[in-house]
């Protein structure tokens, strides 16, 4: 029965795998972009996140806390508003760590909801975890306090040590409070001033903006136009003036094919090549050898003419050079990024070799697109 029940499942996988690699080789390379919704490409104007900052004190920490003067005088001042006065050499703990307190304020945040922290130390402590935020103010470029912070600070690190041995994991002196800052002002938010709406687009290009524009008069008439590259103006229709959220709703689910530019990003540190599926290039010979350069020192002993001298050790030092795949290929024009992978990989090339590769290339004004460096 096991063996019967694990043939079964042999061939469920089998035929899966085979299934993925037909699906794979019928795929329709020659589309660039696939039709994405309006509202996964664009933010509504006037409907902005704002920046909080603050200082924060974090309690409970085991030995792994600072001890600079900031602290010390961060700590007095705790003590100092529940009516204890402390003295500067009084306060010799390493539990405690002073913080830097960072977090977003979404739009259309309302008074009561919670918000994500993320916490940072500022002086020497070694760890943050196991620690929990003291109350603290989050304040906008404005001065003004729109959140207050506190609650135990999540670590996605760790450290030990003892015997004279340590061992640090990730990143243990920042963390997160999740959902530790509740809001207490909103900012308003006027994103429908003068009957109009507004459309920014995340990556900004003519010929997407005007797509936009033209897909929204299709359905709702000519209220739309693209004012630049990265800004569609809307006037609302007689029916969503008086419901402008109903016209973004409806709106955004609307269906587009993007246009993006022809880009070629190139990491040099990892080897990374990412293409975009608009690049080509034109018909080019290539020509690409790996120098291979060998020294090598050998140890010889040299007996002295004087037969009771003692022997002399000299060092021979041996250098050789060896470059391989010399040989010109012909890379010919490419339509598709499928064409362009398919191209490089008969070359037989590394990605660092590619990277390499694609600079020369475009170095000869043979790439259509733009060389981007990581």
């Amino acid at each position: 029965m096991t063996r019967k029940f694990l043939l079964v499942i042999a061939l469920i996988l089998s035929s899966s795998s085979a299934f993925a690699a037909v699906n794979l080789q019928d795929m329709n390379f020659s589309r660039v972009n696939p039709p994405v919704r309006i509202k996964d490409i664009t933010d509504v104007e006037g409907a902005r996140g704002n920046q909080l900052t603050g200082i924060g004190l974090v309690t409970g920490l085991n030995g792994t806390g600072d001890n600079s003067q900031m602290a010390i005088q961060m700590m007095r001042n705790l003590m100092r508003n529940f009516g204890v006065t402390l003295d500067a050499r009084s306060v010799r703990t390493r539990n405690i760590a002073v913080v830097s307190l960072t977090a977003t304020l979404p739009p259309y945040a309302r008074p009561g909801q919670n918000i994500d922290v993320n916490v940072n130390t500022m002086g020497n402590a070694s760890s943050l975890q196991g620690g929990m935020l003291i109350q603290a103010p989050l304040r906008a470029a404005d001065g003004q306090v729109y959140a207050v912070a506190q609650g135990p600070v999540m670590v996605g690190g760790g450290s030990a040590q003892g015997g004279g041995a340590a061992r640090t994991q990730n990143v243990p002196t920042a963390g997160r409070v999740h959902g530790g800052a509740i809001v207490e002002r909103e900012v308003p938010s006027d994103f429908t001033a003068g009957g109009q709406v507004a459309l920014l687009l995340r990556e900004p290009d003519f010929t997407t903006a005007q797509r936009i524009a033209d897909a929204i008069n299709r359905v709702y008439g000519v209220v739309a136009f693209a004012a630049d590259a990265a800004r569609v103006e809307i006037n609302l229709p007689g029916q969503y003036v008086q419901a402008p959220s109903a016209f973004l709703a409806n709106m955004g689910t609307l269906e587009i094919e993007p246009d993006t530019p022809a880009k070629v990003a190139v990491n040099e540190r990892t080897g990374t090549v990412v293409m975009g599926g608009n690049v080509r290039i034109s018909s080019v010979g290539v020509a690409h050898g790996n120098l291979t350069v060998e020294v090598a020192d050998t140890a010889n002993v040299i007996q002295p003419d004087n037969p009771l001298a003692p022997p002399v050790m000299t060092m021979r030092t041996d250098i050789t050079a060896d470059e391989e795949g010399t040989s010109m290929i012909a890379m010919p024009s490419t339509t598709t990024v499928r064409d362009m992978v398919r191209v490089l990989n008969s070359l037989g090339a590394t990605p660092r070799d590619i990277i390499s590769i694609l600079q020369a290339i475009d170095k000869a004004g043979a790439l259509h697109g733009e060389l981007v460096t990581m």
